[in-house]
């Protein structure tokens, strides 16, 4: 199975296993009038959205290249991790926006067992798809199901406060289900501007980092052939890079010599990096005796 059908599998397990989970909270959360729990509900219901945009994008983004797309479609990927960086943000402030409210005007719930196994059926599954999305970000660096996993295990660790939440309520502690759920808004909205920058780096085309940058450059000086290098451009297509640079060698040197040159270099270049697609190298001669003068 390719990458492209394995992310979609994981994107199909996301929308129907929120779809379940929103059912459950905004049921149980509407009759406990649990602000924390229904604030976890509004937060499956952007999860519905961010798995169809990961099904949607990837579905874009595993299109071969064509004419009129050169470099493909990979950047698919972070115009659609953008969106939905924008959704969880807007989401989260409603949230926030209920929470205070709660706090404010001091409003109350009627605990429930039901708050407590929701929760935790919610901390199993939401567990399981992380582990399951993470193992495929890693495997194939992809934002946007780097994006779900995330989100995945945000809802686990949030729902589990939720969780400690609900047990002390049954001790009259109530002022926590408001704190909760603004605990809840606050980390959707620092995760979703996470994901927001790293997506616009791209679609910006961000350079290649310095660090990369330099560690090119010395493989490149290792050949004392190459007298000179300059032009060195990068852009990124999807989570790798495509680099281009001029080399300059011995205008006496043969047009097969300085190609092969050239051509050892992007081997070895493409081979090195994980993060670089495509090493594209242009060659001119050069006057040696003038530049030793």
């Amino acid at each position: 199975m390719n990458k492209h059908k394995k992310i979609k599998i994981a994107s199909i397990l996301g929308i129907v296993a929120n779809i379940f989970l929103l059912i459950i909270k905004g049921t149980i959360g509407y009759l406990t009038k649990s602000r924390a729990m229904i604030a976890d509900a509004f937060n499956s219901a952007g999860d519905i959205f961010t798995s169809l945009m990961t099904f949607i994008g990837n579905k874009i983004a595993s299109r071969p290249i064509d004419d009129d797309h050169n470099l493909g479609h990979g950047k698919a990927e972070y115009i659609y991790s953008m969106m939905i960086s924008i959704v969880m943000i807007l989401t989260s402030l409603f949230i926030l926006k209920d929470s205070i409210n709660t706090l404010i005007n001091r409003i109350t719930y009627h605990f429930s067992i039901w708050l407590i196994i929701i929760c935790l059926t919610t901390i199993i599954i939401k567990i399981s798809l992380f582990i399951y999305t993470n193992k495929l970000a890693k495997k194939y660096h992809n934002i946007l199901v780097k994006a779900n996993s995330k989100d995945h295990l945000i809802d686990a660790i949030l729902t589990s406060i939720n969780l400690i939440s609900c047990l002390l309520a049954k001790y009259n502690f109530y002022y926590l289900d408001g704190i909760v759920g603004i605990g809840i808004a606050l980390w959707i909205i620092y995760s979703s501007l996470a994901i927001y920058k790293e997506s616009y780096d791209v679609l910006m085309d961000k350079c290649i980092s310095d660090t990369t940058k330099q560690k090119v450059l010395a493989i490149i000086n290792k050949y004392d052939d190459v007298k000179r290098v300059n032009h060195f451009n990068s852009t990124p297509i999807g989570y790798q890079y495509q680099i281009s640079f001029t080399i300059f060698v011995d205008g006496n040197m043969s047009t097969y010599e300085s190609h092969e040159i050239a051509d050892k270099l992007e081997k070895e270049i493409t081979k090195t990096f994980d993060d670089i697609y495509l090493t594209v190298i242009h060659v001119n001669p050069m006057d040696i005796s003038k530049e030793r003068k």
